[in-house]
């Protein structure tokens, strides 16, 4: 049984710094699927904020996100990690980690959040 577990979520000020992670266990190794960070902030829809393809490389970042968050993947903890710097109160969300198979890239794997694979999420807050 294939399960992803967040963590690192939390209340922070504006400015401030979190670093999410997110625990795989299961039948697949990080380098067999395509992963990544969506949000959803209360009475808007999910948005794909940062992915990874399985082959890694450089990471997909929404543009709301970009020069502020860093995904990276550590395969022998089976763990990806999203930096999130210089945080803002629109970063405000519910944070899920997600897994797809296939060969999609990094891009494409943040576009749909039709994912057969989803954690239970961790709140992050940014308030003052």
């Amino acid at each position: 049984q294939v399960q992803l577990v967040e963590s690192g979520g939390g209340l922070m000020q504006p400015g401030g710094s979190l670093r999410l992670s997110c625990t795989a266990s299961g039948l697949f190794t990080l380098n067999s699927v395509n992963i990544g960070w969506w949000r959803q902030a209360p009475g808007k829809e999910r948005e794909g904020v940062s992915c990874i393809a399985r082959g890694g490389g450089s990471g997909y970042y929404a543009d709301s996100v970009k020069g502020r968050f860093t995904i990276s993947r550590d395969l022998a903890k089976k763990t990806v990690y999203l930096q999130m710097n210089n945080l803002k109160p629109d970063d405000t969300a519910v944070y899920y980690c997600a897994a797809r198979t296939g060969i999609l890239s990094s891009r494409a794997t943040c576009a749909s959040d039709e994912a057969p694979y989803w954690g239970q999420g961790t709140q992050v807050t940014v308030s003052s």
